[in-house]
């Protein structure tokens, strides 16, 4: 059975933090006494990097997940952090949807291959590729809700619209319990006029769909990933830690309030 705290973590735009926010997100969750799988299905594989596993150690992967029917129970490996697992990306990745691109159920894949796990999770967040593709299809088909990281940019907005489109219509055709948990700001730098204006705009056209929550833009955190680290670990004093484990009880009391 699919966690009911399945969470895709999605934008389509690179450069935003989405696996950054995968990665520290998950680890600031396991602290809280919570079993947690990051489900990496970015070719690009930079969130298993980034927790420790190495690119010629991943013959059980997301790739063969979807390809090969291999089972998560098999491919899901432990972090260095207490109570977080993962289950790596593969660069062959990148073919997988020409390799099941005209398949029946393309889009389940990876939800068929979650409802027959056993291993019990709390958490699963599923790091997304950065672009709309069957990758993320099979991402929104299995998640419960949407977690969408969006840059202190002048650009913030560009492509949000299409995507909140996207999250639509897979809600509409191939999961209607797919519902958005928010969007949180990331690369905050108080220090910058344009930062504060963004953030503003994005509160004022999205209202309470945006986390309290807002990520600085910290270089601890883009240090910590070069150590295999999550920044909860690497730096556990820093800016960048203390955010991350604030969104992460911001998301805890939202999912609490949700069971009442």
């Amino acid at each position: 059975m699919i966690p009911k705290r399945t969470m895709a973590v999605v934008n389509q735009k690179g450069g935003v933090g989405k696996t950054t926010t995968a990665i520290n997100l998950a680890a600031a969750l396991a602290e809280h006494e919570q079993r947690v799988l990051l489900i990496d299905m970015d070719p690009q594989g930079n969130a298993s990097t980034g927790l420790g596993v190495r690119r010629d150690d991943r013959e059980q992967s997301t790739y063969h997940v979807l390809t090969d029917g291999l089972s998560i129970d098999d491919a899901v490996r432990p972090t260095r952090v207490r109570g977080l697992y993962i289950l790596p990306s593969h660069p062959d990745l990148a073919a997988a949807e020409l390799e099941i691109g005209t398949a029946d159920g393309r889009t389940r894949r990876l939800s068929d291959a979650m409802e027959a796990a056993t291993a019990g999770f709390d958490y699963v967040l599923i790091d997304c590729p950065p672009s709309l593709n069957l990758l993320t299809l099979n991402a929104l088909t299995a998640a419960r809700s949407i977690i969408v990281p969006l840059q202190c940019e002048f650009f913030a907005l560009e492509g949000l619209s299409q995507l909140l489109k996207t999250v639509e219509m897979a809600k509409a055709g191939i999961n209607p319990k797919l519902a958005i948990d928010g969007v949180v700001l990331t690369m905050y730098d108080k220090r910058n006029r344009l930062s504060a204006q963004v953030a503003d705009d994005v509160r004022r056209h999205l209202g309470r769909a945006v986390f309290e929550t807002v990520i600085p833009r910290n270089v601890r955190i883009a240090e910590a990933p070069s150590f295999a680290e999550p920044v909860t670990t690497y730096d556990s004093a820093s800016q960048g830690a203390k955010a991350y484990r604030r969104l992460a009880r911001e998301i805890l009391r939202k999912h609490a309030q949700r069971k009442k």
